[in-house]
Parts: structure tokens; C-alpha cells; sequence
């Protein structure tokens, strides 16, 4: 039953959010930009997959590779 009131807070929120004016500081942020401090995330290198490793399906013994595929 106090789902009502948390409901009605999360409501609130929510229209503050879509119809409120945000003041930005539109200043700050192009300093911001300006300074070339960017900051970008590290990537990691990718991995090569082995064949071999792709083949390491639970059910392959129970396949025959003689017989066609049903259609």
C-alpha cells in the first residue's frame, strides 16, 4: 500500500526532469571543450578467436558428418 507515495515522488521527478529549464552554463562548457583535455576510455585489443576453440560444441559427438542436413 505505500506504493502510492513512492509513486507519486518518482512522478514528480520525472516531470521535473522533462518539462523543468535546466540553467547550464554554457561558458564553463566551452572552456571546457576548448582546453583539449578530452578524456577517452581505454580499449582493450582483441582477442583472436582459435578455430579450434569455436569447435568445442557439447553435441558434436552426436553429429554425423556423412549425412546431409534435413531440409
Amino acid at each position: 500500500m505505500g506504493r502510492g507515495r513512492a509513486k507519486a515522488k518518482q512522478t514528480k521527478v520525472a516531470r521535473e526532469l522533462k518539462y523543468g529549464t535546466v540553467n547550464t552554463d554554457l561558458s564553463a562548457l566551452q572552456a571546457e571543450l576548448a582546453s583539449g583535455h578530452h578524456h577517452v576510455l581505454p580499449t582493450s585489443p582483441v582477442e583472436e578467436v582459435a578455430e579450434d576453440d569455436v569447435d568445442d560444441d557439447p553435441y558434436a559427438k552426436y553429429y554425423d558428418d556423412d549425412e546431409p542436413d534435413p531440409a
